[in-house]
């Protein structure tokens, strides 16, 4: 009763206004409520590390915290499997899928249960920060948000954009580096329709969150600035070794998502296992624990390098991102924004201590250089430069490392561009096979399979005369067709091969005559990728081949192929913006039309409708299968991959993707 009456209350508000004002003032609420949530976290997380602290000064601290740690990550694991998945990590990759393959959509219990799950983690000592997950909250605010209040498709996208960027900016009290997270890593553009919304919600959470916390709770650190021209060649050597721990960063990322979707160590062992190692690792050393930010301030500060060994320096950095590794790897909830910061802070500390050890007439900063380091290697782990250098601009409100920032930066990101492609946000998308590509770069061509259009104009046998193939081929009206034996594809043949034969072709076989291993296409290939590969060859057809086995043939692929895909395109394009229209008129209050996809390992593939507990607010309308569009009944069965049409509550549409979301191996099995 009392979310019904607040649903009610803000479509009163929000929703019925349709103008930019409805818009702007739905965003600064998603900001204010980032900010509450985010500060919550904060202080949750700043009351268990220092309770942490004190347990382990007792005689028997090392067992409170190898009991503890063990005991928070394993919250974190059992809120992931009763709850369902995108709960561990840091959340960010999970709201990019939302936005991109979701239509902004992101279940309301995240805020809950993303919450609790990083309180448990990095509150028991998981080495994890903060940042991520008040990233992902604040995107399933501006998507509960703008689906409670009846937004289109757009400005629910601009709305969980908002979310993410108020998420980082009420963290570092950085506004503006929040706007530029949101447009350059979750939405991956600076569409000018999304920039008020974002600007308006990060300006918001900074503000709730400092008024809240104070300076003492946020990152900050001193003003620093450059000594001497020479000392850009220190920086670029500097940034040189950021983008190479990045990269390294993203390999131990890689390992732990191996390790996690193995199944040779049972699922509960996971987090105890992981717990047990970080508390192993903070006997020796204790800044490893929790998201160190009070140990970054202490190295962003350093103003001398005496005292300072830099081996124990980059040991502590690298062990941090190992430690990192190792809590998502059991299953934790929280981010690596943090542990990147704090791993480059160590790196640039400690390089200034080596180059003061190597030439004596160096006098550098080792603060200044962490804070360069922090920025550099921030910027290869997430591939977000200009993220990382306004964020040192608003945590230090000073502009003397302008240029160092952008030398290091700049290098980093081309050394980690150079050894992996992928962002540590992006990677584990990348190794489930999803490539996230933004709407205004997808081609309509992109979006229709070469075995969707492909025909089946007949085949040759390869012992056929050469007659029988032409009078066949110009039958049928054809330019050429494939050369078939027993399934396989041995070549093509052409009315332009034919044309070349000197020899009577009453006496040759089309074995003769044809193009043996013609090139082919695939019938998962997007029509635009074979339409390049034939207007490359200026080849007028193409044999498809299964993907399975790339010598049974399937099918032709020809130009009126690529006719009948455009069209196919342009009727789904037309049917989707006909959907968006749709989906923005008022029905009923907190009622629409909505989409969710069955994923392939969904247990509710291969059954039929009358066996899935469909919710009580929901009504289901069609069933989307490749290009066909089915009216379902009772006895029609489900399959991985069809996209369901329905019609009900936001409580509904979540309940429902809850639902097909569940697969064999539990929820939390990628």
């Amino acid at each position: 009763m009392q979310r019904t009456t607040l649903r009610k209350a803000l479509s009163a508000k929000l929703g019925q206004t349709r103008g930019s004002a409805g818009f702007l003032l739905a965003a600064a609420v998603v900001g204010v409520l980032v900010g509450l949530t985010s500060s919550a976290l904060i202080l949750t997380i700043e009351w268990a590390d220092e309770r942490l602290f004190n347990l382990r000064s007792l005689s028997y601290g090392l067992l409170f915290v190898a009991i503890i740690t063990p005991i928070g990550i394993g919250i974190s694991w059992f809120i992931e499997r009763r709850w369902g998945p995108g709960i561990k990590g840091s959340g960010i990759t999970e709201t990019m899928v939302g936005l991109n393959l979701h239509s902004g959509y992101i279940p309301t219990r995240t805020v809950q249960t993303k919450l609790v799950a990083t309180m448990a983690t990095v509150g028991s000592g998981g080495s994890l920060g903060s940042e991520g997950p008040a990233v992902q909250v604040g995107s399933a605010i501006g998507s509960s948000l703008a689906r409670y209040t009846n937004f289109g498709e757009d400005r629910i996208r601009s709305l969980v954009a908002a979310g993410a960027g108020a998420g980082i900016g009420a963290s570092f009290n950085a506004p503006i580096a929040g706007m530029l997270f949101a447009m350059e890593v979750v939405l991956g553009n600076f569409a000018i329709r999304h920039i008020n919304a974002v600007v308006i919600a990060a300006v918001s959470a900074a503000v709730t969150a400092k008024s809240l916390l104070g300076d003492d709770k946020l990152l900050s650190a001193p003003a620093h600035e450059l000594q001497n021209a020479p000392e850009l060649l220190l920086y670029l050597v500097l940034g040189l070794l950021a983008g190479s721990l990045g990269v390294l960063f993203i390999k131990m990322l890689k390992l732990a998502h191996t390790v996690r979707v193995s199944k040779r160590l049972p699922q509960i062992v996971r987090p105890l296992v992981a717990g047990l190692i970080i508390a192993g690792v903070s006997a020796v050393r204790p800044e490893v624990l929790g998201t160190g930010r009070v140990v970054v301030e202490s190295m962003l500060s350093l103003d001398s390098t005496a005292n300072l060994v830099w081996v124990t320096l980059l040991f502590l950095g690298v062990l941090k991102l190992a430690m990192a590794a190792v809590t998502e790897g059991g299953y934790g909830a929280g981010g690596v924004f943090m542990p990147s910061l704090f791993a480059g802070a160590a790196l640039g500390a400690a390089f200034a201590t080596v180059v003061t050890f190597v030439w004596p007439l160096a006098t550098p900063v080792p603060g200044a250089f962490a804070v360069v380091g922090m920025a550099a290697t921030f910027a290869a782990v997430a591939r977000a430069p200009l993220t990382a250098i306004i964020i040192v601009f608003e945590i230090t409100g000073d502009y003397g490392l302008v240029v160092p920032l952008m030398l290091a930066t700049t290098l980093a990101m081309v050394i980690a561009d150079y050894f992996d492609p992928d962002s540590a946000y992006t990677m584990p998308l990348t190794l489930k096979g999803i490539h996230l590509q933004k709407p205004e770069d997808i081609d309509l061509l992109d979006t229709v399979t070469v075995g969707e259009v492909m025909s089946y104009p007949g085949i040759l046998a390869p012992t056929m005369t050469g007659q029988a193939a032409l009078d066949y081929i110009t039958e049928g009206r054809h330019h050429g067709l494939p050369v078939v034996a027993g399934g396989k594809l041995i070549g093509i043949l052409t009315l332009t091969d034919i044309a070349n034969c000197s020899d009577d072709l009453s006496a040759v076989q089309v074995r003769d005559l044809m193009t043996e291993k013609p090139i082919t296409v695939v019938p998962s290939m997007p029509v635009s990728a074979a339409l390049a590969r034939m207007a490359a060859l200026n080849y007028g057809r193409l044999p498809v081949v299964s993907d399975d086995d790339r010598t049974t043939h399937v099918g032709m692929f020809r130009r009126e192929s690529v006719v009948r895909a455009y069209h196919r395109a342009l009727s789904d394009s037309t049917g989707r913006h006909m959907y968006r229209d749709r989906v923005k008129q008022r029905t009923q209050p907190g009622a629409s039309f909505y989409e969710i996809p069955i994923p392939s390992d969904s247990t509710c593939a291969a059954q039929t409708v009358r066996d899935i507990r469909w919710p009580d607010a929901a009504t289901l309308v069609s069933i989307r299968r490749g290009s066909a569009v089915i009216i379902p009944h009772g006895d029609t069965t489900l399959r991985a991959g069809d996209v369901v049409t329905a019609f009900g509550t936001g409580e509904s549409r979540e309940e429902l993707a809850w639902i097909f979301n569940q697969s064999e191996e539990g929820p939390d099995d990628e």
